[in-house]
């Protein structure tokens, strides 16, 4: 008697990516492709309906990014592993999609037998690492190049006197008054914000700014 099959959540922007993704992984005897997700928002959606075992997780897609939809997945089916298949093997993108709770991180020059491997091992609790993204967790872990990541690097100071703001909910209107500047000058560092953090709105804002501890409940 064959045991249950592995369920799979593929997640990527392009339609052509998971189709071929999709009829490759159908065709394993021990698949089956729950839903498919063009954005982080259907995601986290689709993994709360499905419970999928193995999430297939792009990073870089409009709206919700792929790090911010893995830690919320995680957080509405912990059991679900998260396998980053993407094409950046960044350490800006690499850590974050780590921490977020990613089992494993794949480039998408990956063969698709490894590729079937890397979800199997996920299904069973075991991380795949692509090999130079291996490397960059080892020199992380040996210190031999970066300290504490730090997601808002580009941001000025002003910027991010800002983006304290916005997480404490303040308007731009708010925010003019309190730092005696005009409005437009608001809007304006809130796009670059928006466009330095690869975020839609200022929502996603807030919420990014809460969630990297930049601001805290008893301040």
């Amino acid at each position: 008697m064959l045991s249950r099959k592995i369920s799979i959540l593929i997640v990527d922007d392009h339609e052509v990516v998971r189709q071929g993704l999709k009829a490759y992984l159908d065709a394993q005897p021990d698949f089956k492709v729950v839903g498919e997700a063009s954005s982080g928002e259907d995601a986290v959606r689709l993994a709360s309906d499905y419970l999928p075992d193995v999430v297939l997780m792009d990073l870089v897609m409009s709206g919700m990014g792929g790090v911010q939809a893995t830690r919320r997945v995680k957080d509405a089916t912990p059991r679900t592993q998260i396998v980053v298949l993407t094409s950046y093997h960044q350490d800006e993108f690499i850590f974050p999609a780590l921490q977020a709770g990613a089992i494993s991180y794949v480039l998408k020059d990956v063969g698709m037998n490894d590729l079937v491997d890397a979800i199997r091992k996920a299904a069973q609790g075991e991380a795949v690492l692509h090999p130079r993204v291996a490397e960059r967790v080892i020199h992380e872990i040996n210190g031999a190049k970066r300290a504490v990541y730090n997601p808002f690097t580009e941001l000025t100071n002003r910027e991010m006197e800002i983006l304290r703001l916005i997480a404490r909910g303040l308007s731009n209107s708010e925010i003019a008054d309190d730092l005696v500047i005009s409005e437009n000058t608001v809007k304006g560092h809130v796009s670059n914000i928006l466009s330095k953090l690869h975020l839609a709105d200022r929502t996603q804002a807030a919420v990014f700014a809460w969630e990297q501890g930049l601001v805290h409940r008893d301040e």
